[in-house]
């Protein structure tokens, strides 16, 4: 089964659609950041919980995080 979008009609579409990163990806750069004594900067972190409790377990073993969550 495939997954598509049929847009029917002659107005053209516009505007923006904000999309966050995807937690596969972030989840081991962030483990990564462990072999490094350099600062890591991220962006487009999705805010979900697995991060949280990354950041946590993260924390625990030394690591220091600085949040900046900016609106839409």
């Amino acid at each position: 089964m495939s997954e598509f979008i049929e847009i029917c009609g002659g107005v053209p579409l516009v505007g923006e659609v904000k999309i966050s990163g995807a937690k596969n990806a972030i989840l081991p750069m962030m483990c990564a950041t462990l072999l490094t004594s350099e600062k890591c900067t991220f962006t487009n972190v999705p805010n979900i919980q697995d991060v949280a409790i990354a950041c946590h377990l993260l924390e625990t073993l030394g690591a220091q995080f600085e949040h900046s969550y900016g609106g839409l």
